[in-house]
This record gives C-alpha cells, structure tokens and sequence, in this order.
C-alpha cells in the first residue's frame, strides 16, 4: 500500500467525545502501520518520549446501550515542542482498539487523556557521552520524539537509533525520519553528525539483517560506526519493544554493570513496559 497522506480540508464533523482531539493528518505506511496527528490540549505539558492513554469510545452494551471509552497507551511520536501530538501504531485486525482506530479519517475525533506518564526519558538516566535507542516495530515511537528534542543533543555527543522490524517497509516510518532531520529548521543545526542510524530486518532480506539484541552482543552495532565496546561509564541505553526484546537489553545492560533507572533514581538503561499489547509491539523473529 502507498503512502496516503490526508489533509484538514476533507474534515467531516463527528459526535464530540470527552477529552476530545481532532486528527489533522493520517499516513498508511503499508497494510498493517500507519501514523496520524492531532491537535494538541493547551493545557497538556509532557518531556519528550512519554506515553498518553489514547482511544475511542467501544462499541454500545448490549443491553443498556451504554458506551465507555477504549483506552490504550501510546507514546508521543512528536517532540515536546510540536504543536500537534503524532501517534505511530500497528493495525490489528480483531484488536478492541486498533481495528477501530485504524479506520479514522481527517476531521475525526479520538479520547486523550492529558496525563503523560513514561520511563523513557532524559531525566531517567545519568550524564553520559553515547546514547542508544533500541527499539522493535512501533516501538521506535517514543524515540521518534526524542531524536527531535535539541536537550538529547546538547546532553550526548552521539546518538544510535537502532529499529529492528520484519520486512523492509516496516522501517519506512523511521528512516524517513532520519533522513528529514539534517534539513530540518528547527532541529537540523542541533543534529548535526551526532545521529546514527542503525535498521536491520529478520525475515526479508535487506541491507543489514538480524536481531538488534545480537548485533549489539556480538559488537556488529559498534563496528559499524567505530564506536568502543559498551561501557557503563559513557553508554547510556533506551529500550522499547516486546516483552523479549526488553528482557534480552536489561541482561546486555546487567552484565556490562549498569543499572536500570526511573524518574526517582536515574541509572544507566531504562526499560518501557507499557507497551506490550495491542497495537504497540509485536515479536519481530
């Protein structure tokens, strides 16, 4: 499937939903991902690389006819300072919540709850000099926000964003991405040379195969961009993926002495566990 790309002028006005956010845009980025924006709450203030509860109202009881929101966390693809909130989810076909979502169009109106929440975050870490990004499938959400925050910049002298995903046009969203950052205007001087770009695939065969968790075992990641072995004194790691992957990068990050930190007590890796379910993650073997 082609990218399709919506505009505001085709809006249809709907029923009004609590805390309520209209989709400006919407991409397909094949038959199973897509992206979508929405206007932003005014009120709502987040750190780049947190999650909001995002849904739409499920489908009427069968008796009383009642409705009640259907509610699923979703990471803020969209930087701190953008305007509008991006979102970049999975489509399942039978999930309660994403066979629904995937079908909005431009003018619609989805439930968000202005609460962000999340580990995945600056301040959740110590100073280091290297920051990596691990990441599977829509997992590389978060990370989507913070590649375009100056403060990741102006905190490490060199960023890895390292997306795994089955087929190739599963890093299609990422990759482009990346590629858009250099001439950005507002974040493109921060960038620099400083964001490295790492994608590898499982089942289709592309430029670069295998499992992120291998590769950063075996040193492959670090070869690639002359960087020295891991250490805990510089190397600070993001993880956001399948309840495997996460598990596989908390014992990389063990071994080589770190220490996993939260928003109460920084440490040198952090570890998203919101988003095994539905719509966010899913097994890339």
């Amino acid at each position: 499937m082609t990218d399709q790309t919506l505009t505001l002028n085709e809006a249809k006005p709907v029923p009004v939903l609590p805390d309520a956010q209209t989709v400006t845009s919407i991409t397909h980025h094949n038959d199973w991902l897509f992206s979508f924006r929405v206007t932003r709450p005014q009120s709502l203030r987040f750190r780049s690389g947190e999650f909001v509860m995002i849904g739409l109202m499920g489908d009427p009881h069968p008796e009383t006819g009642k409705q009640k929101p259907l509610l699923r966390a979703y990471s803020i693809a969209s930087p701190s300072w953008d305007e509008e909130l991006e979102f970049y989810s999975i489509k399942v076909q039978d999930g309660p919540l994403t066979s629904k979502l995937q079908h909005i169009q431009v003018g619609d109106e989805i439930i968000l709850r202005p609460k962000p929440v999340g580990t995945l975050v600056l301040d959740a870490l110590l100073p280091g000099n290297r920051m990596y990004f691990i990441c599977t499938g829509t997992g590389i959400a978060p990370f989507a926000s913070l590649i375009r925050d100056p403060e990741l910049y102006e905190k490490y002298d060199e960023v890895i964003l390292a997306h795994t995903c089955r087929y190739e046009s599963e890093l299609k969203y990422g990759a482009d991405l990346v590629a858009s950052l250099a001439d950005d205007p507002l974040i493109g001087e921060f960038v620099g040379d400083k964001l490295k770009y790492y994608a590898t695939t499982t089942r289709e065969n592309s430029p670069r195969m295998g499992r992120v968790t291998d590769l950063l075992r075996n040193g492959t990641i670090a070869k690639e961009f002359d960087l020295p072995p891991m250490n805990k004194d510089t190397d600070r790691l993001m993880v956001c993926g399948s309840m495997a992957l996460n598990l596989d990068v908390k014992d990389i990050c063990e071994t080589a002495g770190m220490t996993e930190g939260s928003n109460s007590m920084p440490g040198e890796f952090v570890v998203e566990k919101a988003f095994v379910g539905e719509g966010v993650t899913e097994n890339f073997d």
